[in-house]
This record gives structure tokens, C-alpha cells and sequence, in this order.
């Protein structure tokens, strides 16, 4: 298996860069006294389409050759990974075709045709989606970019931990939520590069474990019909980021369905910050003395803000 280095997320830095937003690093006075450490919130939510999909998705759709980007990209996705696709290859040029569940929200719908995607609807399975793929690509010849799954995505991701490093200096920890692994690998590499004291953990839903299962057993335990408010961590772990994982990741710790909720509710009042709940998983490990992290120096990667507002999960 090719494995990704740091030297590849350094390779993609200077890539996309002329691309992607050097998003900024935001603290908040009240949230460390409440934990009694410093928190360093690197906030993907203010990344083009809003998450941090948007690197790996322009490192993957830049590193095609122009014979392979002639035939455009494709993928199957109704979240944050099919809008930063169609982000990347607009830049580019070329053409993206992303195969939607038909009952995706009509927000997601609107971002991905709004960005130029040919959108092909399916029935809402796992199965609908990889065979309607299937024949998008025999019929076009695009190149199928996987949300996590693939080596550029993967160090395309971590370089949202390259500049949190560059402008924090001696984190302890860093932290970042963990759905299919394509963040936390990409982390994890970074690190061990740049910063190798430092200890990278995942943070994961309890009613989506399957990482931290996976973890425990040496193996991928994927998840079944996983519930969780965090949608966006609903995948499991595939076999590249699996084994980056294992070597590099100190852990990973879950948290509770009302912890995540209470976490991105504190964030928008304390920091008036949009984030998804996906992107408060982290902050609720930590508010609820998940780790030890009394007097040390924490930086968390803020996935996203892409939020339906008419279904904020403390109005259910």
C-alpha cells in the first residue's frame, strides 16, 4: 500500500495555496477557563465551501494529468466532500459529475449545482450509489475521487494542521473528529513531521465508534446504520487511513449525542461561530473531561459550518 508522507502534505501546500483560504486561528478566554487550558480553534468552517474537504479535493483534482483531467472527475457524496469536488474541478476547468442520494437536503443540492456539478440522482443506498458511479464513470471516463480513500485527498487534508503548527507554536495536542479518517490521517502525518511531541487524538461520536473499535481490534470495524447528529461522521474507516491511523494517532475518545450538541451550542454563543455538528465532537471531549488537558496547550481543527438552519439539533 502506498502510504502518504510529509513530505507529500508539504508537496500539496504549495500545490493548492493558490487556491485554498489560510483560514485563521480563533481563541476564547471563556471557553479556557472553563477547561483551564488554552484552546487553538483552526477554523475550516471558514474555508471556501465551508469544511476543510475543500483542500483534498484541490490537491486530488490538481495532481491529474491534463489527459485524465480532460475527462473530468467524478464521485458519490451528499456532503461536503461532493461541493469541495465541484469546487476544485470549476477551478480547474474541467467537468465534475457527482452522483446524489435524491433525498439529500436541498441545501446540499443547491451548493453542488451551484458550483457546476452535473448532479445524478439515485435511490438513498449505499448500493444505488456505488452502481449509478459505476456507470457515470464507464460512460464518461472521469476519474473517481473518493472522499477519503485516496493518497491526495489525504495529504491535501493535512494541510490545515501545516499552518495551525506554522502559527501556534508547542501544542500538546491536537485534536480533530474522525469519520472516514482522511482529516485525522492527514493530521497525523503533518505532525509526526513537523511536530512530533505533539499528540494527535481522533474524537468520535459514541453512536458512530466504529475508529475507536477499530482501533481496539487491529482491525476495521465498520459501522452499521450509524445514528448520530455528527453526519458527517457516518463513514467508516477505509484501509489507507486505517493503516496511517494505527501508526500515527494516539488515540481515540467518544463522546455522547447531548455532549456534541451542548458543545456546538457553546461555540456559537461564546464564540459566535458557526460550526457543524460534526466539528463540535472535539469541543465536547473536551468539556467534558474526556482527557487531561488541564494547563496544556491544545489545537483543534474545526472541520465545517455547513448547518441547516432549519433543523438546528437543540430545536428537535
Amino acid at each position: 500500500m502506498n502510504v502518504p508522507k510529509y513530505a507529500d502534505i508539504i508537496e500539496a501546500a504549495e500545490r493548492i495555496k493558490r487556491y485554498v483560504k489560510k483560514t485563521p486561528v480563533l481563541t476564547c478566554t471563556t471557553i479556557n477557563n472553563m477547561v483551564n487550558a488554552e484552546l487553538f480553534f483552526k477554523c475550516e468552517n471558514f474555508q471556501k465551501v465551508g469544511a476543510f474537504k475543500f483542500r483534498g479535493a484541490t490537491n486530488a483534482v490538481l495532481f491529474l494529468s491534463d489527459k485524465e483531467a480532460a475527462r473530468g472527475v467524478a464521485t458519490h457524496s451528499s456532503g461536503n466532500h461532493a461541493a469541495a469536488l465541484a469546487l476544485a474541478a470549476r477551478n480547474r476547468g474541467i467537468r465534475a459529475y457527482v452522483v446524489m442520494p435524491e433525498n439529500s437536503p436541498w441545501v446540499k443540492k443547491e451548493a453542488v449545482a451551484g458550483y457546476g456539478a452535473e448532479i445524478i440522482y439515485c435511490k438513498p443506498t449505499l448500493e444505488a450509489r456505488e452502481t449509478t458511479l459505476e456507470k457515470v464513470i464507464e460512460k464518461t471516463g472521469a476519474t473517481f475521487i473518493h472522499p477519503y480513500n485516496n493518497f491526495n485527498v489525504i495529504v491535501g487534508q493535512g494541510t490545515a494542521a501545516l499552518e495551525l503548527l506554522k502559527e501556534i507554536e508547542k501544542l500538546d495536542i491536537i485534536l480533530t473528529p474522525v469519520g472516514g479518517g482522511g482529516l485525522l490521517s492527514g493530521t497525523s502525518l503533518t505532525v509526526k513531521g513537523f511536530s512530533p511531541k505533539t499528540k494527535v487524538i481522533g474524537c468520535e461520536p459514541e453512536a458512530a465508534d466504529d475508529a475507536y473499535r477499530s482501533l481496539k481490534e487491529g482491525r476495521i470495524v465498520p459501522s452499521i446504520n450509524p445514528q448520530t447528529v455528527a453526519d458527517g461522521l457516518r463513514t467508516s474507516l477505509s484501509d489507507i487511513t486505517f493503516a496511517i491511523i494505527s501508526q500515527n494517532v494516539e488515540q481515540i475518545v467518544t463522546v455522547g449525542e447531548n455532549k456534541i450538541i451542548e458543545a456546538m451550542r457553546l461555540v456559537w454563543e461564546r464564540m459566535k461561530v458557526v460550526i457543524e455538528p460534526s466539528a463540535a465532537v472535539p469541543m465536547a471531549v473536551v468539556l467534558n473531561s474526556k482527557l487531561n488537558i488541564e494547563n496544556k496547550r491544545i489545537g483543534i481543527i474545526v472541520s465545517g459550518g455547513n448547518v441547516d438552519l432549519d433543523s438546528l439539533p437543540w430545536l428537535k
